[in-house]
């Protein structure tokens, strides 16, 4: 197991804003987890991952009219899991159909496809934004008898919804060691063991063909990895895409247009979008 840094970052004055491109810019370094408060954020990272140096000068590049503060701690791993998850995992539900909670939750609201994660610090139990802007994509999606890739799939709970929904052959990939053995744990809590989980980045796809790929991950990685998407589509497949901005639409849709994969649609949610584009 990994220890943790916590870092604690106050912005005088706050605005909703500055807590969103703060986690953004992080995430592109490692931070993997989020919470946000009255005046700032607290920020969850790897400790092996933690520089400083780089969060002061990613603090300082901020282009905000605020002042910023940041104080940071150790917390060992497995005191830390038992504690976000009871202070800050909270059952979740998605378009009426979907709940998602944990093994220690009670009262939990009925709904048809009921998912049960214990993150342990992996992304995805649906309460950003772009994780349940991704599930409520796949709730619309007909995926009966497809194959689905989720790219960066962290807990796991897309591949689990769409293994749920009679999806076939369902792939999940991780770059990060925790989220993988934190998968593997969930799909077993699911009685969805037929979905095969990969330890690895895009670059371990090769010939791999897929007819849905869902990558909720962030915008750096998406531009430099659509080219292995769109590899591994069969024609007229779709890629649906999470973790960044409306404004960063336009550089995604010009990646993607040069990998021979047009543009359908995208939704928002406090700005953070998922894009759905369609192999040629």
């Amino acid at each position: 197991m990994n220890d943790y840094i916590q870092v604690d970052i106050q912005f005088s004055p706050y605005d909703e804003i500055f807590g969103d491109v703060t986690a953004s810019l992080l995430g592109d370094q490692g931070y993997e987890s989020f919470t946000f408060s009255a005046n700032g954020m607290s920020a969850y990272v790897v400790e092996s991952l933690f520089e400083e140096k780089v969060l002061e000068d990613i603090l300082s590049d901020l282009m905000f009219e605020t002042s910023t503060s940041f104080t940071y701690k150790r917390i060992v791993s497995q005191n830390w899991n038992e504690e976000w998850e009871k202070n800050y995992f909270q059952p979740i539900v998605i378009e009426n159909k979907c709940v998602i909670h944990s093994t220690f939750h009670q009262n939990i609201p009925e709904a048809e496809y009921d998912i049960v994660i214990d993150p342990k610090m992996a992304f995805g139990t649906g309460h950003h934004e772009t994780t349940s802007l991704m599930l409520a994509h796949l709730l619309q999606m007909d995926v009966k008898g497809k194959s689905l890739l989720d790219m960066g799939c962290g807990t796991a709970v897309l591949a689990i919804l769409a293994k749920m929904k009679g999806a076939d052959q369902v792939v999940g990939i991780d770059i990060d060691e925790w989220a993988v053995t934190n998968a593997k744990e969930n799909i077993g809590l699911n009685q969805t063991s037929d979905i095969v989980i990969l330890l690895g980045g895009a670059e371990i796809l090769a010939e791999k063909k897929f007819d849905i790929i869902l990558a909720n991950i962030n915008r750096n990685i998406l531009l430099n990895d659509i080219h292995h998407y769109a590899a591994c589509l069969k024609p007229k497949a779709e890629l649906i895409m999470s973790g960044f901005y409306v404004e960063d639409i336009p550089f995604i849709r010009e990646e993607a247009e040069k990998n021979n994969l047009s543009f359908d649609s995208h939704t928002e949610k406090n700005r953070w979008v998922s894009v759905k584009f369609i192999k040629n």
